[in-house]
Formats: structure tokens, sequence, C-alpha cells
């Protein structure tokens, strides 16, 4: 009877406390983080580390995360990898190439470039003053080729004699010869480069003119110094 009582009592407090859930509540489930959040969170670890002189590009599609660039060593290429290993990555996808010079790409690219602009500074330097230099060589010729020319047309005259003071004063004495207003006149010629000088007498005014007239139209001469008197011919 007491057996019998206490299975009666088990019942009672089963029916009163309600059925009992063989199943637990669901529990509420996280959201898994954006791609882009993802991305900023792998690139902030590497350029916390010694990884962040290299040109790592991080891209981050559907947990996936894809690491492109280069690097020094393996060691390097394997640490990039764990550092993208992070909460929210289902996988990496590591496409690093391990590069001897990577650590110095960027020091060789900067001193590159500079060597690139001095170059270009120096060959733009050394282009001005060939161009100054065949400017003044151009110069020098036109003034010799004027001075060249100066001389020739002063030293040789039309016949091509070679005009020489010797020359000029035979040519204004030849001049005077027959000459009606020079008769009876008394002129020295002088000549000393290609500068004439008349002195002596002539009879006239007329005479005197004609005298300088005559000098003046020889080839050659550069000046007529008059150093004539009017009157008599000098016995």
């Amino acid at each position: 009877m007491k057996a019998a009582w206490g299975s009666v009592v088990v019942v009672a407090a089963v029916l009163v406390a309600g059925p009992v859930s063989m199943h637990a509540a669901p529990q509420a489930t996280a959201a898994a983080p954006a791609d882009s959040t993802l991305d900023a969170r792998i690139v902030k670890r590497i350029n916390d580390s010694s990884l962040k002189k290299y040109n790592i590009k991080v891209s981050v599609d559907n947990a996936v995360a894809t690491l492109t660039g280069t690097v020094a060593t393996e060691a390097e290429r394997q640490r990039a990898a764990q550092l993208a290993t992070i909460p929210g990555v289902a996988r990496v996808d590591n496409q690093l190439v391990v590069d001897l010079d990577a650590g110095r790409a960027k020091g060789t690219a900067g001193r590159v470039e500079k060597g690139a602009e001095k170059t270009k500074e120096g060959t733009n330097k050394a282009i001005d003053k060939s161009a100054e230099g065949i400017s003044k060589a151009t110069e020098k010729t036109k003034e010799g080729a004027a001075k060249a020319a100066d001389k020739s047309a002063s030293g040789i005259g039309k016949a091509g004699e070679a005009i020489t003071d010797t020359w000029i004063k035979t040519r204004v004495k030849s001049k005077f010869v027959g000459e009606d207003l020079l008769k009876d006149s008394d002129i020295t010629v002088d000549v000393t480069d290609h500068v004439v000088t008349l002195s002596g007498t002539v009879l006239s005014e007329a005479g005197r003119a004609r005298a300088l007239e005559d000098t003046k139209q020889v080839e050659g001469v550069h000046q007529v110094i008059d150093k004539l008197t009017i009157g008599p011919k000098k016995q």
C-alpha cells in the first residue's frame, strides 16, 4: 500500500508541473563581419608589423582574404598569411611573391627617380651650354667674316689689285695730272693706313676743292686730311 501511494504522489507532481520540454531554446547567432571590415583589420595588422615596408595588397571577398605583392623571404610570406588569419576569415589565398629585392624596392625606385632627374638636368644644362657655344661661335664667325670682308674690300681693288698706301698715293697723283684747276700747283701726297694727307699749294680755292674731291674718289681712301694753302707755286 505504501509503494502504491508513493507512485500516486509522483504522478500528481508531474501533472501539476506540466510537461517538460525535451529541447533547449535556440541561442542567438552572431552576425558575420563584413568583408570591408575584415579587409581593414588585416591591413592594420600588417601595418603594425615588420611587413609594413612591403607593398602588400589585401582583398577580402566572401570571407576569403587574398594577399598580393612581394616580400623578401618565405618566412615573411608565411607571416603575412598568419596575420590575415583572423576571426571571420574562412580562408587565406596567399599570392605573395618572394623577391629578394622587395625590401629595397621603394628606396631603389626613389634613387632611380632622383638619378633620372639629375641626368635630365645635366642633359638640359649640356644642351644649353652647347646652344650658347654654338651661338657665340656663330657670332664670332659672323664678326670674323665681316672683318674679313672689310679687309677684302679695302685690300683688293675692283681690278683685283692689292690696295696699299703706295697704290693709293700713285692713284691720287695720277688724278691731279691734266687737271686744269691744279695746273701750276705744288701738292705733296702722303698716305698712312689709307689716310691721305694733302699739303703744299694750289692757285685757287676751286683748285683746292678739286684736289680734295679727286682724292676722296680714289678707291681705298678712308680719310683725307687737308693741309693745302692757296698761293703761287713755290720756286
